[in-house]
């Protein structure tokens, strides 16, 4: 067949730290290639217009006959990747580097010879893992056509390649890159999220940041859990941030977040606790309480038979068999034991709060059971 030559964009892609994950698992690996470009690499491909070239045992050279569908699909396959990899391992992640050129390519027999398919891989082998680098020819055609940005690093001498190629970083990729998972201490572990302020009224912001202040003061006094300091959690606030997130990025096992409103003369504390692994909740929102407004807001230890009844329930909880992960199922039953809130009544005035005691014993319990019979409140 006769070789002909066309303008193309190729993009080139390889995976990261190939050698070393073929190493540690060379089955598992293989067939997580394999899913990934059945259930993304090639569905993005075909979507964007592409032609896959070549492959070769940890990348693969696709033709676009558009520049922006090249820097398109190099994007989108990125971002993918980063929900991928959400609850794998640093050292476990499968993570591309991907770089695109524009330029005249020789097409013979369904191949692609030239400089215009060395240059993209030189550029990729430049890339960061999760990035995606491209040529100045790439950027002269995108620049106005696509909203991302650019960082420019300048003239690069690559392998085999007369001049120098100026060389463009897409920031837009780099910047949702995942962030390393922190180890999970042996330790229950919890992170108190500041209490949201629903009322609407800016005077009780302060009331809302005591209550997840003195949780967490008091929850650290106990040597069974590990709790993050109120400067780490209070970083969060106001901000929309995934639980699954924040738990990597702290690494604790549970989140604790609440809200506080106000209603006429009323003021009504609510909180979840939340597995961190997961985001999920095995039980509805529970309400603290309700009180006046008027009346003295405290968090502080609860009257001496509703503290002995909590570490009598932590005691038996943790010597059962089959030990499990704690749910949230108990959590209302357990606030309302260290709030002294009648079991029968969860709107009962909050006589002598005591959330801490509560969410400790819902932590350091290792398997779900039944809650026995509370002591009548104070």
């Amino acid at each position: 067949m006769t070789a002909t030559r066309r303008l193309a964009a190729i993009l080139a892609a390889d995976v990261a730290g190939y050698s070393r994950l073929m190493g540690a698992d060379e089955e598992g690996t293989l067939e997580r290639l394999k899913a990934l470009r059945r259930e993304l690499l090639d569905p993005k491909i075909a979507e964007h217009h592409g032609r896959i070239v070549k492959t070769t045992g940890d990348g693969l050279l696709v033709e676009f006959s558009s520049v922006v569908d090249a820097v398109r699909c190099g994007v989108e396959m990125q971002q993918a990747m980063v929900d991928r990899n959400t609850d794998i391992v640093a050292d476990n992640r499968i993570e591309l580097r991907i770089g695109i050129n524009l330029g005249d390519v020789i097409v013979e027999d369904d191949d692609l010879y030239g400089d215009g398919v060395n240059i993209a891989a030189r550029v990729e082998a430049l890339a960061d893992p999760g990035g995606v680098f491209v040529s100045n020819t790439v950027y002269d055609h995108v620049r106005d056509r696509l909203p991302f940005d650019f960082e420019d690093l300048g003239e690069q001498q690559v392998k085999n390649i007369a001049r120098p190629v100026r060389v463009y970083h897409i920031r837009d990729t780099a910047a949702k890159r995942l962030p390393t998972a922190l180890p999970l201490p042996a330790k229950p572990s919890i992170a108190v999220l500041p209490f949201a302020n629903m009322s609407g009224d800016p005077e009780q912001e302060y009331f809302a940041d005591g209550i997840a202040e003195d949780i967490i003061t008091l929850l650290s006094k106990s040597r069974a859990l590990f709790v993050i300091a109120r400067n780490s959690t209070f970083t969060y606030k106001g901000r929309a941030a995934d639980v699954r997130q924040i738990g990597r990025e702290l690494g604790v096992r549970y989140v604790l977040e609440g809200s506080v409103r106000k209603a006429g003369n009323r003021v009504r504390v609510t909180g979840q606790l939340i597995e961190a692994a997961t985001g999920g909740i095995s039980g509805p929102s529970v309400t603290i309480g309700t009180s006046p407004i008027s009346s003295q807001y405290r968090i502080k230890s609860p009257p001496t038979s509703q503290r002995r009844y909590c570490r009598q329930w932590s005691a038996a909880s943790a010597s059962a068999p089959g030990a499990s992960p704690p749910t949230v199922s108990t959590l209302g039953s357990a606030i309302t034991v260290g709030c002294g809130i009648s079991p029968s009544s969860r709107r009962s005035k909050i006589k002598r709060p005591g959330v801490s005691s509560c969410v400790r014993s819902i932590l350091i319990r290792n398997s779900p059971r039944q809650l026995p019979r509370s002591p009548s409140p104070i």
